[in-house]
C-alpha cells in the first residue's frame, strides 16, 4: 500500500490543458474522515463547470466529485465504516479525480454486496440527481408528457429509463442519428435532433399542440427560451444545467403568458444531509438492482487521460456514462 497519490490539479481556469499531475502524500485520517483507494472515478459536467469557472471554486484546487472505492484507514469518531468498506460518494470537497484520497464521510454511502464498484460510480451520483429531478422538483405521473434535453447524455439516459418505467411519456433531444437511436432504445417515444429540426414546432405536432408537462434542460442558453414554448399552461421548466452558457436574464412575461413555473435546483439543496443522501441512495441502488437504470458500458479512460474526458465530453463526442480508472 502506498502512502502518496497521483491526483488531477489546477492551478488556474480554463480548458482540458489546466489539468496537471502531482504527487502527493496521503493525509492520515482526522476526526470524521476516511481514506479511500479508487477503483472507478465518474465524470460529471460539474467537473466541467469547476475547471472554467462557471461554478466558482478557489484555486489551486482538485477535480472530480465522485468516485468510488475501498476504505484503506479510518479516522477517530467514524463508526459507520470499517477498514475493507466499498464506498462511493459524490459532491465536495472537490478531488475524486485521485488514486486515493482522505475526505470526511458525510456523503458517502457503502455499496451493497450485488453492485459492482463500476456501477456504483457510473450510476449513483447521477441517479441521485435524476431522483430529485423526477421525484421531488416536479414529481413527474404515470401519462404525462416529459421533454428531456440531451437524452443521450449521462444523466439524460438514466432519466429517461426510470421515466419510462414510471410511465411517462418521454421526447427527447439530441444531436444526431446515433443519438437519437440511443435515446428511444432508453424509452423515449420521439427523439428530436436539434440540429435538424425545429425542437418547439415538433413537440407541438407529437402533442396536439397541448404542450408537455415539465421541461428538464441542462443546455442553458441555447435551449431555455424555446423551452418555454413547449409547455402546457401551468408547466415546469427546470434548469439544472448550462453547457451552452448562461441563459439571459428571465422575462417575467414569458411565465405569465401561460402561467409557467421554473427552478433552478442544486443537489446540495435537496440531498444536502447525510440521511437525506442514504434514503435516495437506496431508491436509486434499488433501481440499477432491478435494471431499471443501467449504464451498460460506461466510457473508460484512464485517469491520466482525464483531460481527453474533458475535452470529449464538452464536444458532445461521449453519450452515457464516463469514468476515470485509476
Amino acid at each position: 500500500m502506498s502512502n502518496l497519490a497521483f491526483r488531477a490539479n489546477i492551478q488556474r481556469l480554463g480548458g482540458p490543458e489546466v489539468i496537471e499531475w502531482v504527487e502527493e502524500p496521503i493525509p492520515v485520517p482526522a476526526e470524521g474522515e476516511v481514506t479511500v483507494r479508487h477503483e472507478t472515478i465518474g465524470v460529471n459536467y460539474t467537473d466541467i463547470y469547476h475547471r472554467t469557472g462557471e461554478y466558482p471554486v478557489p484555486v489551486p484546487t482538485g477535480l472530480g466529485v465522485e468516485a468510488a472505492g475501498v476504505i484503506e484507514a479510518v479516522g477517530p469518531g467514524v463508526t459507520s465504516f470499517n477498514v475493507g468498506d466499498r464506498v462511493v460518494y459524490g459532491g465536495r470537497p472537490l478531488g475524486s479525480y485521485s488514486t486515493a484520497r482522505t475526505m470526511p464521510i458525510e456523503r458517502m454511502v457503502g455499496i451493497p454486496d450485488d453492485i459492482s464498484s463500476e456501477k456504483a460510480a457510473s450510476l449513483l451520483f447521477k441517479g441521485l440527481a435524476v431522483e430529485y429531478l423526477i421525484r421531488q422538483c416536479y414529481p413527474v405521473k404515470p401519462d404525462e408528457i416529459v421533454l428531456f434535453h440531451a437524452a443521450a447524455g449521462g444523466i439524460g439516459q438514466i432519466a429517461t429509463q426510470w421515466l419510462s418505467h414510471l410511465g411517462a411519456k418521454v421526447i427527447g433531444t439530441v444531436s444526431s442519428k446515433e443519438k437519437a437511436d440511443i435515446a428511444l432504445s432508453n424509452g423515449c417515444i420521439h427523439a428530436i435532433n436539434y440540429k435538424t429540426e425545429s425542437f418547439p414546432e415538433r413537440v407541438k405536432e407529437i402533442t396536439g399542440g397541448r404542450g408537455v408537462d415539465v421541461v428538464y434542460d441542462a443546455i442553458g442558453k441555447d435551449a431555455v427560451e424555446q423551452s418555454f414554448q413547449c409547455l402546457r399552461p401551468r408547466g415546469m421548466l427546470v434548469n439544472y444545467g448550462n453547457t451552452s452558457g448562461a441563459p439571459a436574464p428571465l422575462d417575467f412575461k414569458i411565465l405569465q403568458r401561460n402561467s409557467l413555473y421554473v427552478t433552478r435546483p442544486s443537489i446540495a439543496n435537496y440531498a444536502s444531509t447525510r440521511a437525506q443522501i442514504e434514503k435516495a441512495s437506496v431508491v436509486v441502488f434499488d433501481m440499477i438492482r432491478k435494471g431499471v437504470i443501467r449504464s451498460d458500458k460506461p466510457l473508460r479512460y484512464p485517469l491520466k487521460d482525464a483531460a481527453k474526458a474533458h475535452s470529449d465530453l464538452e464536444g458532445r463526442k461521449t453519450t452515457g456514462s464516463v469514468i476515470l480508472v485509476p
